[in-house]
């Protein structure tokens, strides 16, 4: 992935890349030199700017589930039976 650095020294960190790290609007990232001109970002989640495992695209999703059905109800939606 290719971007452009604007007059200001900013780059927009691509979608696919925010998702797959977790990254909202207000997040903190630590850029690392890592070699020969190689630069790792990472996402800085505790105060101290240790970066966490990114998350995994299915965290976003815990704990959405709003039917409030009872495990009864469920199982019987997804056995078809009314």
């Amino acid at each position: 992935m290719t971007r452009k650095v604007t007059t200001k020294g900013q780059v927009t960190i691509p979608k696919e890349v925010r998702d797959r790290m977790g990254l909202t609007p207000g997040s903190r990232v630590v850029f690392d030199v890592v070699g020969d001109g190689q630069v790792a970002l990472r996402k800085a989640d505790a105060p101290d700017g240790r970066a966490d495992q990114p998350t995994s695209r299915f965290a976003k999703l815990r704990g959405s589930a709003t039917a409030g059905l009872s495990t009864d109800e469920i199982m019987a939606l997804t056995r078809g039976i009314d």
